[in-house]
């Protein structure tokens, strides 16, 4: 019995040590109503990347907003006009790409720190349900704040959470460097019925990946320099949900499934005290 105590009393010494390693630094709960709050969160707008079919759209509270404590990004298939067309020209545009069209036929939203916050080292931890269906692609990644000088991939990218709708279930991370592209899954069966803890802890020697406090992968830095090591300089975060592309619409768009609703709870960054 004193040695199950014992063990018990380390055990739980041990949790309370390293939870007392880290301190709050950044964070959103989503309380409220309206709008994310613009003294955190700004937003990507446009055909952004990847051949994705989605418009993404600036303070739209179709796509984005606070609702019951939680931050909704939600993707509508829907007839939306472009910022600036001419209304006189044909609502399918000149061609079969979503930037020659006249008219967004899926909408959604990608927030980001870019230009608020961006951090080196510390864990950036997200609980989230994500949405479901063929042709969904959300994300909660990061890149650095460097990539106006020097660019993507040099810039470093982390995907904390990637997720595509046609393989259910199962969650991605990776990191992407001028030099390399690494990462893992894991199953979560139910990731788009129930919230789920996404989380990184990166410091100058490694990235540790972890849902639900579970280590699935680690990326480490080999010593080589910025090529396999770009992550010694702040890096931002987004927050996306992306339909279709390169990736999430390698099987196609499911178009019955929508809109389709991306929950998240709250967004923490911890750094460890000094």
């Amino acid at each position: 019995m004193k040695h199950l105590l014992g063990i018990l009393l380390c055990s739980t010494m041990a949790t309370v040590a390293h939870a007392a390693d880290w301190k709050l630094v950044w964070s959103d709960e989503f309380d409220g109503r309206g709008l994310p709050d613009p003294a955190r969160w700004t937003y990507e707008t446009g055909y952004v990347r990847n051949h994705e079919r989605q418009f993404y759209t600036r303070a739209r509270p179709e796509n984005a907003r606070l609702e019951g404590g939680r931050l909704i990004i939600e993707a509508r298939k829907e007839r939306y006009r472009l910022p600036g067309s001419d209304a006189k020209a044909p609502a399918e545009g000149r061609g079969r790409r979503g930037r020659d069209r006249q008219d967004a036929e899926y909408t959604s939203a990608s927030l980001t720190t870019q230009g608020k916050a961006a951090w080196t080292y510390g864990r950036i931890e997200v609980r989230a349900k994500l949405p479901a269906g063929r042709g969904t692609w959300p994300a909660i990644w990061t890149l650095g704040t460097n990539i106006p000088e020097v660019g993507w991939p040099a810039c470093g990218e982390i995907d904390i959470m990637e997720f595509v709708g046609f393989q259910p279930g199962v969650i991605h991370a990776t990191v992407h460097t001028s030099k390399t592209d690494k990462g893992d899954r894991i199953t979560i069966a139910d990731a788009s019925q129930a919230f789920h803890v996404y989380a990184m802890e990166w410091d100058a020697q490694k990235i540790d990946f972890f849902v639900d406090q579970k280590r699935y992968f680690t990326y480490r830095n080999d010593g080589t320099g910025r090529g396999s090591w770009p992550y010694d300089r702040p890096q931002y975060l987004i927050l996306n949900l992306a339909i279709g592309g390169n990736w999430g619409g390698q099987k196609g768009i499911d178009a019955a499934i929508f809109p389709q609703r991306y929950e998240i709870d709250y967004v923490r960054v911890y750094q460890r005290s000094p």
